[in-house]
C-alpha cells in the first residue's frame, strides 16, 4: 500500500479549485493586499507629520516669547499655537483655580490652572505645574500662593473642542476636577466672563519656581512617541508574506489546471 505522505510528496499537485472559489479567494487576496498597503501607507505619511511636529515643536521651544494678544490672534486666524513661546504680566486669582487631574514623576496629582488677570483686562488660564494629590487643598500651600503682579513665561496652549476620547472620564466640575481640559466649563464654574477668558491655555516654564516648590513648573511634555516606521515596516511586511503564501500556492499547481 502506497504510504500516504509519499503520495503527497514532491510530485503531488493540488486538486483543481472551483471557478467560484478561485473568484472568491482572489477578491479576498486583493483586498487583503489593498487593506495591509493602505495602512502602510497611511503610516509613512504619520510618520512625515510626527517628524514634522517634532521640528516644529523643536523650534518654537526655544524661540522667542511674545505677548498673549499675538497668541490670541493666531487663534482668531486659526493658526497653529502649540508650544509657541509666550509671555504675560498679570496677577494670579487664586481663589478660581481649577485642578486638573495628572501624573508627574510616578506621583499621582493635578496641574494648577489659575487664572491670571493681565495688563488689559484679559484673563488667561495658566497651568502653574504639578501639585501632589493630597495637596489639592490651597491652604496646604500657601507660600506658592504668589501675591501681587507677576511675569511668567511658558508655552501656549490649544483648547480642546471636546472630550479627547471615550475613555476619558467625564469632568467633575463640582468637586473642582478635570480630566480633559474644558475651558468652557473651567470658566463657568471659576465664575469668570467668557469673553475676558483668552481662548487658549499657557503652561509655565521650568523657570517659573513657586515659594515653597508647589506648585512644581515646566511640566510641558515634548517626548512623543515616533514609531509610525515601526508600523509601515509591519504593514507592508504582512503584505509581503501575503505574495510569497499566494506565490507558493499557486507554484504547488500544474501549468495545466484549470477551474472546473
Amino acid at each position: 500500500m502506497t504510504n500516504k505522505t509519499e503520495a503527497l510528496g514532491e510530485g503531488y499537485n493540488a486538486p483543481p479549485m472551483s471557478r467560484t472559489r478561485v473568484i472568491v479567494t482572489a477578491v479576498a487576496v486583493v483586498a487583503a493586499m489593498a487593506i495591509l498597503l493602505s495602512l502602510g501607507t497611511w503610516q509613512v505619511q504619520r510618520l512625515h507629520w510626527k517628524e514634522q511636529l517634532l521640528a516644529d515643536m523643536a523650534e518654537r521651544q526655544h524661540g522667542e516669547p511674545v505677548d498673549a494678544v499675538a497668541i490670541a490672534a493666531m487663534v482668531a486666524r486659526g493658526d497653529d499655537i502649540e508650544y509657541r513661546r509666550v509671555q504675560v504680566t498679570g496677577t494670579f486669582d487664586h481663589q478660581r483655580e481649577r485642578h486638573f487631574f495628572a501624573t508627574h514623576e510616578g506621583r499621582t496629582g493635578f496641574y494648577v490652572y489659575t487664572p491670571v488677570t493681565l495688563e488689559d483686562g484679559g484673563v488667561l488660564f495658566v497651568n502653574r505645574g504639578f501639585i501632589p494629590y493630597e495637596m489639592k487643598d490651597p491652604a496646604l500651600r500657601v507660600q506658592g500662593q504668589v501675591e501681587g503682579k507677576v511675569t511668567l513665561t511658558g508655552y501656549a496652549r490649544s483648547r480642546l473642542d471636546g472630550k479627547p476620547s471615550a475613555i476619558v472620564p467625564d469632568n467633575d466640575p463640582a468637586k473642582n476636577i478635570f480630566y480633559w481640559k474644558d475651558l468652557d466649563a473651567m470658566t463657568e464654574t471659576a465664575s469668570l466672563g467668557g469673553g475676558r477668558v483668552l481662548p487658549f491655555f499657557m503652561d509655565v516654564d521650568a523657570s517659573q519656581t513657586n515659594p515653597g516648590g508647589w506648585p512644581q513648573g515646566g511640566v510641558t511634555q515634548f517626548a512623543l512617541p515616533n514609531n509610525h516606521l515601526q508600523y509601515a515596516v509591519t504593514w507592508y511586511g504582512l503584505a509581503g508574506a501575503l505574495v510569497v503564501v499566494v506565490i507558493g500556492v499557486l507554484w504547488r499547481r500544474r501549468p495545466g489546471d484549470r477551474p472546473q
